[in-house]
């Protein structure tokens, strides 16, 4: 079982959880140490003075900010130690916000947080409730290993999940990254009802469990091989085409062979489901709904309520 990367205790108002904070992402990628080509001898990384050429141990390192023209500012260890962050042992939401308010572009890395005893499992409950009910993820703010990160706290499956968000300063714009953008013109109606048609026609349900780490795979593959003494195979790319094809009459063909794949065309949820339906949903997905269909106090409201609901909007 994983060890927690930090321990403290999730806030909101007066109530106070004792918490662990677990990553919930596991790295896979495969990792290769150097050698020297035609030998067996290990390249290693050195820290060497780029005047001397004499390596320098990592005590008698210290730290130089680029001023520009070749002028740095040289900060000692220590001094950085005297103003980072105070080891936080407090996760405390500060308010509340909509989930789907807060742009993909923000999430950084995900963690559960599950309640440090089985004794505070009933306000850990409580909590995990009303995030899930309400949709909404708590924002705050706590440091871990030396830095101070900006979270959201949300519901999860029958736990709570903390994603690591990026502050608005770490996020570089479009222009600022790749310079001025290219015009782009207005497609033609047609155009536009085509990309939209081939869109629905690729639209299904999501299913991460599909998608594999091929490319990992396939070094996978390659060491078991090489190990064996034995050669992979390797096919050909072919040539990218440099023809200009007509924008329409791809976008045409790219929808014919969507539907003659063999795959039943995708229909479309009805937003209302009909009435037997709604019993057979569960609470979590009765909120959703209601909350899709305008229904207004259903954070209040009981499962029967909200059928009530539902049947009459």
């Amino acid at each position: 079982m994983a060890r927690p990367v930090w321990s403290g205790a999730l806030s909101l108002g007066l109530v106070t959880v004792p918490v662990e904070l677990y990553p919930a992402v596991a790295d896979h990628t495969i990792h290769f140490h150097q050698f020297e080509r035609g030998t067996s001898d290990r390249i290693r990384n050195r820290r060497v003075n780029e005047r001397t050429g004499e390596e320098v141990t990592q005590g008698e390192i210290v730290k130089g900010y680029d001023l520009g023209g070749g002028d740095h500012v040289l900060v000692e260890p220590d001094e950085l130690d005297e103003i980072a962050p105070e080891r936080s042992r407090r996760i405390d939401i500060e308010q509340f916000v909509e989930l789907d308010e807060i742009d993909p572009w923000f999430f950084d890395k995900t963690y559960w947080l599950k309640p440090a005893k089985e004794d505070f499992a009933k306000a850990y409950g409580l909590l995990l409730q009303a995030m899930d009910r309400s949709e909404k993820a708590g924002v705050a703010k706590f440091v871990l290993r030396g830095k101070e990160y900006l979270a959201a706290v949300r519901a999860g499956e029958d736990v709570m999940v903390l994603n690591t968000l990026h502050f608005v300063a770490d996020l570089r714009k479009p222009k600022d990254v790749m310079g001025e953008l290219p015009s782009l013109p207005k497609p033609r109606p047609k155009e536009l009802d085509m990309a939209l048609a081939l869109v629905d026609e690729m639209t299904a349900p999501w299913k991460p469990e599909d998608y594999r780490d091929e490319y990992s795979k396939r070094v996978e593959e390659l060491i078991k091989a090489k190990e064996a003494g034995k050669e992979i195979a390797h096919e050909e790319e072919p040539e990218p085409s440099a023809d200009v094809v007509d924008l329409f009459e791809a976008l045409s063909r790219s929808v014919k062979n969507r539907k003659s794949g063999g795959q039943e065309p995708k229909k479309k949820a009805a937003k209302k489901p009909k009435q037997p339906e709604l019993a057979e949903l569960s609470k979590s997905d009765l909120d959703k709904l209601a909350r899709e269909q305008g229904v207004k106090g259903r954070s209040k409201m009981t499962r029967a309520e909200l059928e009530k609901a539902l049947k009459a909007s």
